[in-house]
């Protein structure tokens, strides 16, 4: 499957086989996230898998996601960024905060497309109560979470939502 395909087929997927998805997939999945660019190649992106039953409990014990769909998904990979990684912004309006999303959010969308190319559904979730999942990951205090990506083979096919028109997002 090339790029163009895995952009066109892209779904958000709520539902889920009871599959596991395998360890050397979750690596491939990381890898495509690895490889794309950053700001000053700062990398500052980080992961947190969750795929094992007890952290799944622990979160949803704590209410740290309120959609109830996210605890069904067999892997949630918390995505993080470390702000303070980047050197110190030289204009106004740039934050090193607006780099770590930015970052993130590009290797994210390759981890994603990467996982549809492997037959994986995926969605971004960003109803979450951040404080929380960090205290129960135990992750630094200097890491965001913007959002967590919910992947896992596809129980649902859900219809291809319309998308605005090409001169509808130009300027």
């Amino acid at each position: 499957m090339d790029v163009e395909k895995a952009i066109d087929i892209r779904k958000s997927i709520r539902k889920y086989q009871d599959k596991q998805v395998s360890q050397e997939i979750i690596i491939k999945l990381l890898d495509a996230a690895r490889k794309a660019p950053s700001a000053h190649n700062t990398q500052s992106h980080k992961y947190f898998i969750v795929k094992d039953e007890e952290t799944m409990k622990k979160l949803k014990k704590a209410n740290a996601f309120k959609q109830p769909f996210v605890y069904d998904a067999p892997l949630i990979i918390i995505c993080c960024a470390n702000p303070s990684l980047y050197p110190k912004p030289i204009e106004v309006d740039d934050k090193s905060e607006n780099y770590a999303h930015e970052d993130l959010s590009i290797a994210s969308s390759f981890l994603v497309l990467q996982a549809t190319e492997l037959g994986l559904g995926t969605v971004f979730v960003a109803w979450m109560h951040r404080e929380k999942i960090k205290k129960i990951l135990k992750l630094p205090k200097n890491y965001i979470i913007p959002f967590a990506i919910l992947i896992g083979y596809p129980a649902e096919e859900p219809a291809q939502k319309p998308r605005k028109d090409l001169n509808e997002i130009i300027f």
